[in-house]
């Protein structure tokens, strides 16, 4: 590394271009460097997979565990506007210098050995967690399981929280492939959740090959409600009156009972009283899942960037009331499955904004809009315009929708991330059409 990596993003660049492939998925390089770190697990650990409802998950265990007054560390990715925001503690973002230092420990470390960002930036969050003393550690995996760098780390729970098709490339085609790598987290002996309804069989052959205590949903934990609150059941504890997570959501119970069970698996280890989930679930945050902002038109914001999400956000939708029109802002990653999420929002918009999302994986304008009119042709011959960026199809949105309307961002991290970065940029006070 020379010497000009002198500040976070310098450093960021030059991690980015230390390994020929951005992702290689193999623990063999990640554990040598993290044997010289010296990394050991050093408290209560949660390692929580999926391919939707990881995030949600995280926030839910972090905002429980702070609020029955334990220090945490909280590991997600990836972030929306500052990298800062993949690590957490006690819920306060890493600073540019914690992060440099722990960089620099890293390069000094690895030697000859190169490592993906991925791999890199993981080490870095973890040493930092490591010399900071946490009593709980909530690590999010960034892709899969079984070869993702956070699974060097052995979980005292592990938590799966759904398996569907995405990241096909990597995992394999079908949710038999794609289970069996994500399965790969569990442990031997430990407390392994399953909160996925329909768990394909590879998961629990795994978990039976693992010797894994596995925890399903359904068997072994399941929630109850009505629309004041509801009820987590699990194997030796029931916790009645809860109020609903402050995140919004059909999929948020879901969440919210896997978060639970493990909290009651590893009770021994870190008592949550009735009063701290209750405190968590009321505070919990996290943008951009199915994040509805205040005013008129209603906006919302959604990472949703595979067919199940897009499911789940389109019941999202329905639930949401009447509006006389729905305006999408969208932009996706050319190597997602951009037809199947089409086809699963498609009735629900109106008029479709199209912007280009950037970098070499990034779709442009043109082609996504050629997706949009191939999909849904038969159905409604779609009202789709083009745009030269992202910000541009949002103010477009923002200048067409009545204040009766409602307007849906979604598609990928890096599209809800563009609007959020244009929204902030208006001064206080300013009219919010940009």
């Amino acid at each position: 590394m020379t010497a000009d990596a002198t500040t976070l993003d310098a450093w960021l660049e030059r991690i980015e271009r230390l390994h020929g492939r951005p992702i290689d998925l193999t623990l063999e390089r990640v554990r040598e460097v993290a044997r010289r770190l010296g990394l050991v697990s050093s408290c209560p650990t949660f390692i929580v997979g999926g391919t939707n409802g990881k995030g949600s998950t995280c926030a839910m265990l972090d905002a429980i565990l702070r609020a029955a007054g334990y220090k945490v560390g909280l590991y997600t990715s990836p972030h929306l506007l500052t990298f800062n925001e993949r690590a957490r503690i006690d819920g306060v973002l890493a600073t540019d210098a914690a992060l440099i230092e722990q960089f620099e420990a890293v390069e000094a470390a690895r030697g000859a050995t190169t490592l993906t960002y991925f791999e890199f930036t993981t080490l870095a969050i973890l040493r930092l967690f490591q010399q900071a003393r946490l009593d709980a550690l909530v690590l999010e995996i960034g892709l899969g399981g079984r070869l993702d760098a956070v699974n060097i780390v052995d979980p005292d729970c592990s938590i799966l929280t759904s398996v569907d098709i995405d990241h096909t490339a990597y995992l394999g085609p079908t949710r038999e492939s794609i289970g069996f790598e994500k399965a790969h987290i569990f442990r031997h002996g430990r407390p392994a959740i399953c909160a996925e309804p329909r768990p394909p069989k590879t998961v629990l052959d795994v978990a039976q090959e693992l010797g894994a205590d596995l925890w399903l949903a359904g068997r072994d934990f399941s929630h109850s409600g009505d629309r004041q609150q509801w009820a987590y059941h699990g194997r030796n504890l029931r916790r009645a009156s809860l109020p609903y997570p402050a995140l919004r959501g059909a999929n948020q119970l879901l969440n919210a009972s896997g978060a639970l069970a493990a909290l009651e698996a590893v009770s021994g280890r870190l008592p949550i009283s009735q009063q701290a989930v209750r405190q968590g679930l009321l505070t919990v945050e996290i943008p951009a899942r199915f994040q509805v902002l205040p005013g008129r038109p209603a906006v919302v914001l959604d990472v949703a960037h595979n067919p199940h999400a897009a499911a789940v956000l389109a019941a999202n939708l329905d639930n949401m009331g009447f509006y006389p029109r729905t305006h999408a802002v969208f932009g996706m990653l050319r190597d997602k499955d951009v037809a199947g999420v089409i086809a699963r929002i498609g009735a629900r918009v109106d008029r479709w904004h199209i912007g280009p999302t950037p970098g070499a994986r990034g779709a442009d304008s043109e082609w996504l809009a050629s997706q949009v009119r191939a999909v849904l042709a038969e159905a409604n011959k779609p009202d789709v315009v083009e745009h030269a960026t992202l910000v541009d199809a949002y103010a477009a949105a923002l200048g067409e929708a009545d204040v009766d309307d409602r307007i849906i961002v979604f598609g990928s991290f890096t599209t809800v991330a563009e609007v959020m970065r244009a929204r902030a940029s208006v001064p206080a006070g300013r009219d919010s059409k940009l």
